[in-house]
């Protein structure tokens, strides 16, 4: 059966599940545009509800589980990108609380207290699953790790993650738990350059909002560390930061 109607139940549902983040968190399910995106979603044992194919883009292999054929204009109007790969999946969300992480000896871990921007947050999942980084904790409870622009900037690196989301108490007792070096990104005359820290031993590194950075919380709770910059700004976009700190805790590992 085809659906050539944007009054169907199913399509406004998954319209909704794309513009509304209460009504995605309520229905604890999400949706993924495109093939590789998809594909990721599948091969990291995200699983499917249903898919939404256009046959006349979609040329692949159709995935297994549950589809619905939709007209030229009806994927048209569900496709978040306006034009993409003619696949749209709605997938089950994952809930994992950070006490069931057990981290290898010598893992980094990446720690935001919030993304403003999910384009950013998507951005820092890229760079940690590039540089071999363990797990990425964001310690604030209102992000939105489904959001489509998550999704879509991280080009399904999601997926394939350690994600996890925690308050900033209960972050630093899993850290200190843990043994993990702690290395903030506070300002101040005590900071190191991040090239001297030691990332060959269990490391997280902190960073704050890109508005208003690291917050006070953690305050004498880390060493902190900076990135040396011989330019007249003193400061990086949140994720171009986070994709340095990455590169360092990759390329010390490689010896």
């Amino acid at each position: 059966m085809l659906i050539e109607s944007f009054q169907n139940e199913k399509i406004k549902n998954v319209t909704k599940l794309l513009t509304d983040n209460r009504f995605r968190k309520k229905s604890k399910v999400f949706v993924v545009e495109g093939q590789q995106e998809n594909a990721r979603a599948i091969q990291y044992d995200f699983e499917p509800v249903e898919f939404f194919i256009c046959e006349n883009i979609f040329k692949e292999k159709l995935p297994e589980g549950k589809i619905h054929y939709v007209s030229d204009k009806v994927y048209e109007k569900i496709a978040y990108r306006g034009s993409s790969e003619g696949i749209i999946g709605v997938y089950t969300a994952k809930e994992t609380p950070l006490s069931s992480y057990i981290p290898k000896e010598n893992s980094t871990v990446i720690i935001v207290e919030g993304v403003e921007k999910p384009g950013n947050l998507g951005a820092i999942l890229r760079s940690c699953e590039a540089f071999g980084i363990d797990a990425l904790i964001v310690a604030d409870g209102k992000t939105d790790f489904y959001n489509p622009n998550v999704i879509r900037s991280s080009v399904g690196c999601l997926f394939g993650m350690e994600v996890y989301q925690a308050e900033n108490a209960e972050t630093l007792e899993f850290l200190q738990k843990n043994s993990f070096n702690i290395y903030t990104t506070l300002m101040d005359e005590t900071s190191e350059d991040l090239y001297k820290r030691d990332f060959t031993q269990r490391s997280a590194v902190l960073f704050g909002t890109e508005h208003s950075g690291l917050s006070d919380f953690w305050i004498g709770k880390g060493k902190n560390t900076l990135i040396p910059m011989s330019g007249s700004i003193d400061s990086l976009n949140l994720s171009n930061a986070v994709a340095i700190t990455c590169y360092e805790s990759l390329k010390q590992k490689k010896g």
